[in-house]
């Protein structure tokens, strides 16, 4: 999972201090949403290491959350790959909005990876992370 770990940062991009991401949320580190629960303070720079212990936190969640979603769908070669692409998606989505893909998820378990593909890039969620949602749909197909 560590290719997958590499390209959610390289897609999230990251700062060390509290910023609004493109629907306007507080956000810090690699993508990481700022909970009323967290400590992070606007205009304060925080360390790296700091920041990659709540991106390995943050990871960890998206794949319990991938795994819980693809439960019911039986291994394949081309799991790992769905799984790191799900896994992405929790991460950026959370598990509520990813499961919400129907069409996609029909896709995914017949097997029929462009569909999947093609459900991914007709949503919200492509208009609003274009490239993001383009790459995640290529990785898809390739599984085709």
């Amino acid at each position: 999972m560590d290719d997958v770990k590499e390209r959610i940062k390289q897609h999230e991009g990251f700062r060390r201090s509290v910023y609004s991401d493109s629907l306007g949320f507080a956000t810090i580190g690699y993508g990481h949403l700022v909970l009323p629960t967290d400590n992070f303070v606007e205009g304060v720079e925080y360390s790296k290491e700091e920041l990659d212990a709540v991106f390995d936190k943050d990871f960890q969640i998206a794949l319990t959350s991938a795994d819980e979603l693809l439960e019911e769908i039986d291994p394949n070669e081309k799991f790992s790959t769905v799984r790191g692409i799900i896994c992405e998606m929790c991460f950026q989505l959370g598990k509520p909005r990813t499961s919400k893909f129907k069409k996609m998820w029909e896709g995914i378990r017949a097997a029929d990876y462009n569909k999947a593909a093609d459900e991914m890039l007709d949503s919200n969620w492509h208009k609003q992370t274009t490239r993001r949602c383009e790459d995640l749909a290529e990785l898809m197909r390739s599984c085709a």
